[in-house]
Order: structure tokens, then sequence, then C-alpha cells
């Protein structure tokens, strides 16, 4: 057992579990928001039914990716403390700012949007709303930024500390915004919010496509899918458009990586193709049973059909990324966000049409979306993570000056064995596995009672409003009691 492949596989299996929520609580941010904006702009209490519906499924989200996130930070200090000596300083500074600008605001709303409906009036409640899903996004660019700080190492320069008579690297910040806006950070930014926004759009998409199918709750499901379908079409293909500023990018930052993601082994003087799929053998230097594309890498990358890409032979061989599942991962990528373009597109067709209800199979289609997108978010992060390999944070020029970086072997605590860290996975597995269950069952439940119907909500927010005032009058009065009941519910 290798306490480097087990330190890797331990992370990535919890930041894959954790990665299932974050996503979806930007997603469901945006459309819970969107929802509630129709409920202050017309006042129907379909929309209101909608909004309050989709605030419990958040919720329940929310506390998942909290409780599966803070395990994350613990790793870095039990199995990578080397590494964390190496971009303390970077990370500090983006996780503070993630602290300060981020949580404290979804957090410090999040209590009004799951309490406040009958407690606040609606144009509070929808500012809340609001700070929540912002607040969800602020925590995603700040992740993202330390993140893309790793590939693509800007603002800093290595400081030596003595550590126990041992001298040890530090990268420590030169230049904040430098670090922030480092070359990758954009563009992987946005496609990470994309993606997000694209897994959020097909998931309310996918609950109230079921809704139709079994014959329920039709007025808030269809008034859901006129928001959901067409936020759904235009997300994927921003999705495809900044992936493509990505790979642009990679060739000029990081061109071991996009060599790996397709498989280019040898550099040639003819234009490069692009692979649909295929099974690479890096050890014969090429790709069994694929199918190429002649050219296309090359437009691609270049908007040159005629310019060759550098492959693989143009970097040392001990610096070389793993090919296999880079390849594999990055074509399952763009295979789903191909299909949940064609989906989508099918789907806002058939609503323009006022033919989608009728359409069983397209149904289908759009309640399995939700798989699709999560499979390509997951499969893009394995991308970018193993095609860094074998660096932790790249080397980079500072200034005309070459920085070193840190190869994830290094990165490793001194102190800690194989064996603790498979006994962890081990105990990861199981805790992760109970939290999976109860939460498919609560989700379940929640989408299976689904939302409450107009009438019903309009009955109970008589009733609640005829118990306050029965309230006030009991402790202090009508004039009050009743003046204050109307404030409260707008």
């Amino acid at each position: 057992m290798d306490v480097e492949i087990l330190s890797r596989l331990q992370f990535a299996g919890t930041i894959m579990f954790h990665y299932l929520f974050p996503p979806l609580s930007i997603g469901l941010g945006l459309q819970l928001f969107l929802c509630e904006l129709a409920f202050y702009r017309t006042r129907n209490p379909a929309w209101e039914a909608a909004a309050r519906f989709w605030t419990r499924v958040f919720a329940v989200n929310f506390a998942m990716g909290v409780a599966t996130g803070i395990v994350m930070e613990f790793e870095f200090g039990t199995n990578w403390a080397a590494y964390s000596r190496f971009v303390g300083d970077v990370f500090g500074s983006a996780l503070a700012a993630e602290g300060i600008f981020a949580f404290f605001l979804e957090s410090g709303f999040l209590a009004v949007l799951v309490f406040g409906w009958d407690r606040v009036g609606p144009k509070m409640h929808l500012f809340s709303t609001l700070m929540v899903f912002l607040g969800s996004a602020f925590s995603a660019v700040w992740i993202v930024v330390a993140n893309s700080w790793q590939q693509t190492p800007a603002g800093y320069h290595i400081v030596w500390h003595d550590v126990q008579g041992e001298q040890v690297p530090r990268a420590e910040v030169t230049d904040f915004w430098a670090m922030v806006f480092n070359p990758s950070s954009v563009d992987r930014l946005t496609h990470t919010l994309i993606g997000a926004l694209v897994l959020g759009a097909f998931f309310v998409a996918s609950v109230c496509s079921f809704y139709l199918l079994r014959g329920r709750h039709d007025a808030v499901a269809r008034r859901c899918l006129s928001i959901a379908l067409p936020t759904a079409l235009l997300f994927t293909l921003l999705a495809g458009a900044t992936g493509h500023d990505s790979a642009q990018k990679l060739v000029e930052t990081q061109p071991a990586k996009l060599a790996a993601m397709e498989a280019h082994f040898e550099t040639s003087e003819e234009p490069t193709g692009l692979y649909l799929f295929g099974w690479p053998d890096a050890a014969n230097k090429k790709v069994h049973f694929g199918v190429q594309i002649p050219r296309l890498l090359s437009l691609m990358v270049y908007n040159d059909p005629s310019r060759p890409v550098p492959g693989m032979d143009q970097i040392p061989e001990d610096a070389r990324p793993p090919v296999w599942l880079p390849f594999q991962t990055f074509h399952l990528m763009v295979g789903m966000g191909t299909l949940m373009i064609m989906v989508a597109g099918m789907a806002c067709w058939s609503w323009y049409r006022g033919t989608y209800g009728e359409r069983r199979w397209l149904l289908w289609a759009v309640v399995l979306m939700p798989l699709a997108a999560m499979t390509a978010n997951q499969a893009g992060w394995i991308t970018a993570e193993v095609g860094r390999q074998p660096w932790v944070v790249y080397p980079s020029v500072q200034n005309g000056v070459e920085m070193m970086g840190m190869r994830t072997a290094d990165g490793l605590s001194e102190s800690v064995t194989a064996q603790q860290v498979l006994s962890s996975i081990i105990l990861f597995g199981i805790i992760y596995s109970l939290l999976f269950a109860v939460w498919i069952f609560v989700l379940n439940q929640k989408i299976q009672h689904g939302p409450d119907s107009p009438e019903e909500l309009t009955d109970y927010k008589r009733r609640h409003k005829e118990e306050s005032m029965s309230d006030s009058i009991r402790h202090g009065g009508t004039a009050y009691g009743g003046s204050l009941m109307d404030k409260e519910t707008g």
C-alpha cells in the first residue's frame, strides 16, 4: 500500500462526494430566486408555492454541503502537511476571503430564507433569497481561485523557512489581485459556475417533468418549467463556450494536460485532429479503436485548422501526467454536455410548440438529465486534477524568475502511514454511504410530497393570519396586532 496513492484516493473520494452538493445549491439558488421574483411581481400563489417548495429542497442540500465540506479542510493538515506549509499563505488569504465575503453572507440570510416566509415582507424575503444565492456563488469563487492558483500560480514568491533545522520552502503572496486573477482563474470560474447553473436548471426541470408524467402539481410544475428549460438551454450553450476558452488557455499554461486530454503523444508537422472516443495506450503511444476528426483540435485550440498542437513528447518524462483517465473523463464531460444541449434544445422547442407535456419520452429524458449534469461536473473535476499530475502546484515564471512548484509526492505528511489512511478511507466510506442514503431518503420524501397547491397555501396563510391576529388581541389589542400582521404579510 502506497501512502501517496491512498491519500490521493481519500481526498478524491471526499471531495467528489462533497461536490455533489455545492453545484446543486448554487444552481437551485438561482432557480429559487427566479421563482420568488416571479411571485413578487405577479403575486400569483402558484409561484409562492413553487418558491416555498424549492426552499425546503435547498435547505436539505445546503446542510449536506456544509457537513461534507468541513472534512476536507482537516485533511489538508492530517494528510498533506508539507503541502499546507507550502501554500498556506495563498490558501489562507483565499479561504479567509471566502469566510468573510461568502459564508457569512450566505449563512446570515439563510435563516430569513427558510424561516422568514410569514415573518418578513415579500421584498425582504426576495432580497434574502438573492443574498443566499450570491453567497453560495461567492463561496465557489474563492475555492476555484485557490485551486486555479495551483494550476497556474501567480502573484507570489518563494521564501525559505527553518523548520526543525531544515530549510522548507513557502509560497508567499506578493500581489493579492495577481494571485486572484491568475492566468486560469476566470476561465475556470465561469466554467464551474455555469456547470452548477446547468445542474440546478435540469434538477428543477427533472422534478417538474416527473410531476407532469404523474399528473400532479400541474400549475406549479408548468410555471417552474417555463424558467428551468430556457435557463438549461442557455447555460449548456455557455458551458460549451467557456469550455472552449479553457482549452485555448491550456495550450499556453498546461500543454501537458491538453496532450493527455486528447492522447496526443507525438508532435507532428500535420494539423492535429480531435478524438471522439478511443482507448489510449501510453506504453505504445497510440489510441486503440479511436475515431478522430482531422484538424479539429488545431481549429479549437488556435482557431487555425492548419497549425499543429504540441504533443506529449514535448514534455519531460518526469513531468508527464497519466493519459488514460484524463482522456476518458474529458470525453465523458464533452459527451454529457453535448447530450444536455440536444435534450434542452428539443425540450425548449417542444415547450414553445405547446407539445412538451405530450411527449413522454422527452419528459423521461429531462427527468434523467441531472445525472448527466452531475457526471459532467465530476468528470471535469477529475480531468483538471489528474491532468496536472505529477504536480500539486505547477512551476511558474514570476517577473522573469523561474519559481519552483511542488510535486504531489512532496506534499504528503511525514508522520501519516498507509495503514492509517486506509482505515480512514473505510470509515469515510461507511459514514458517507449513510449520509448519502439519508440525503436520498429526505430528498425523495420532499419531492414525493411536492409543493402545496395554491389553494392550500392561500388557506394556510388565511388561517395563519387569523391565529396571529388572535394572539395579538390577547397580548395588546387589535389595533397594534392587526397593523403588525398586515406589515409582516405585505
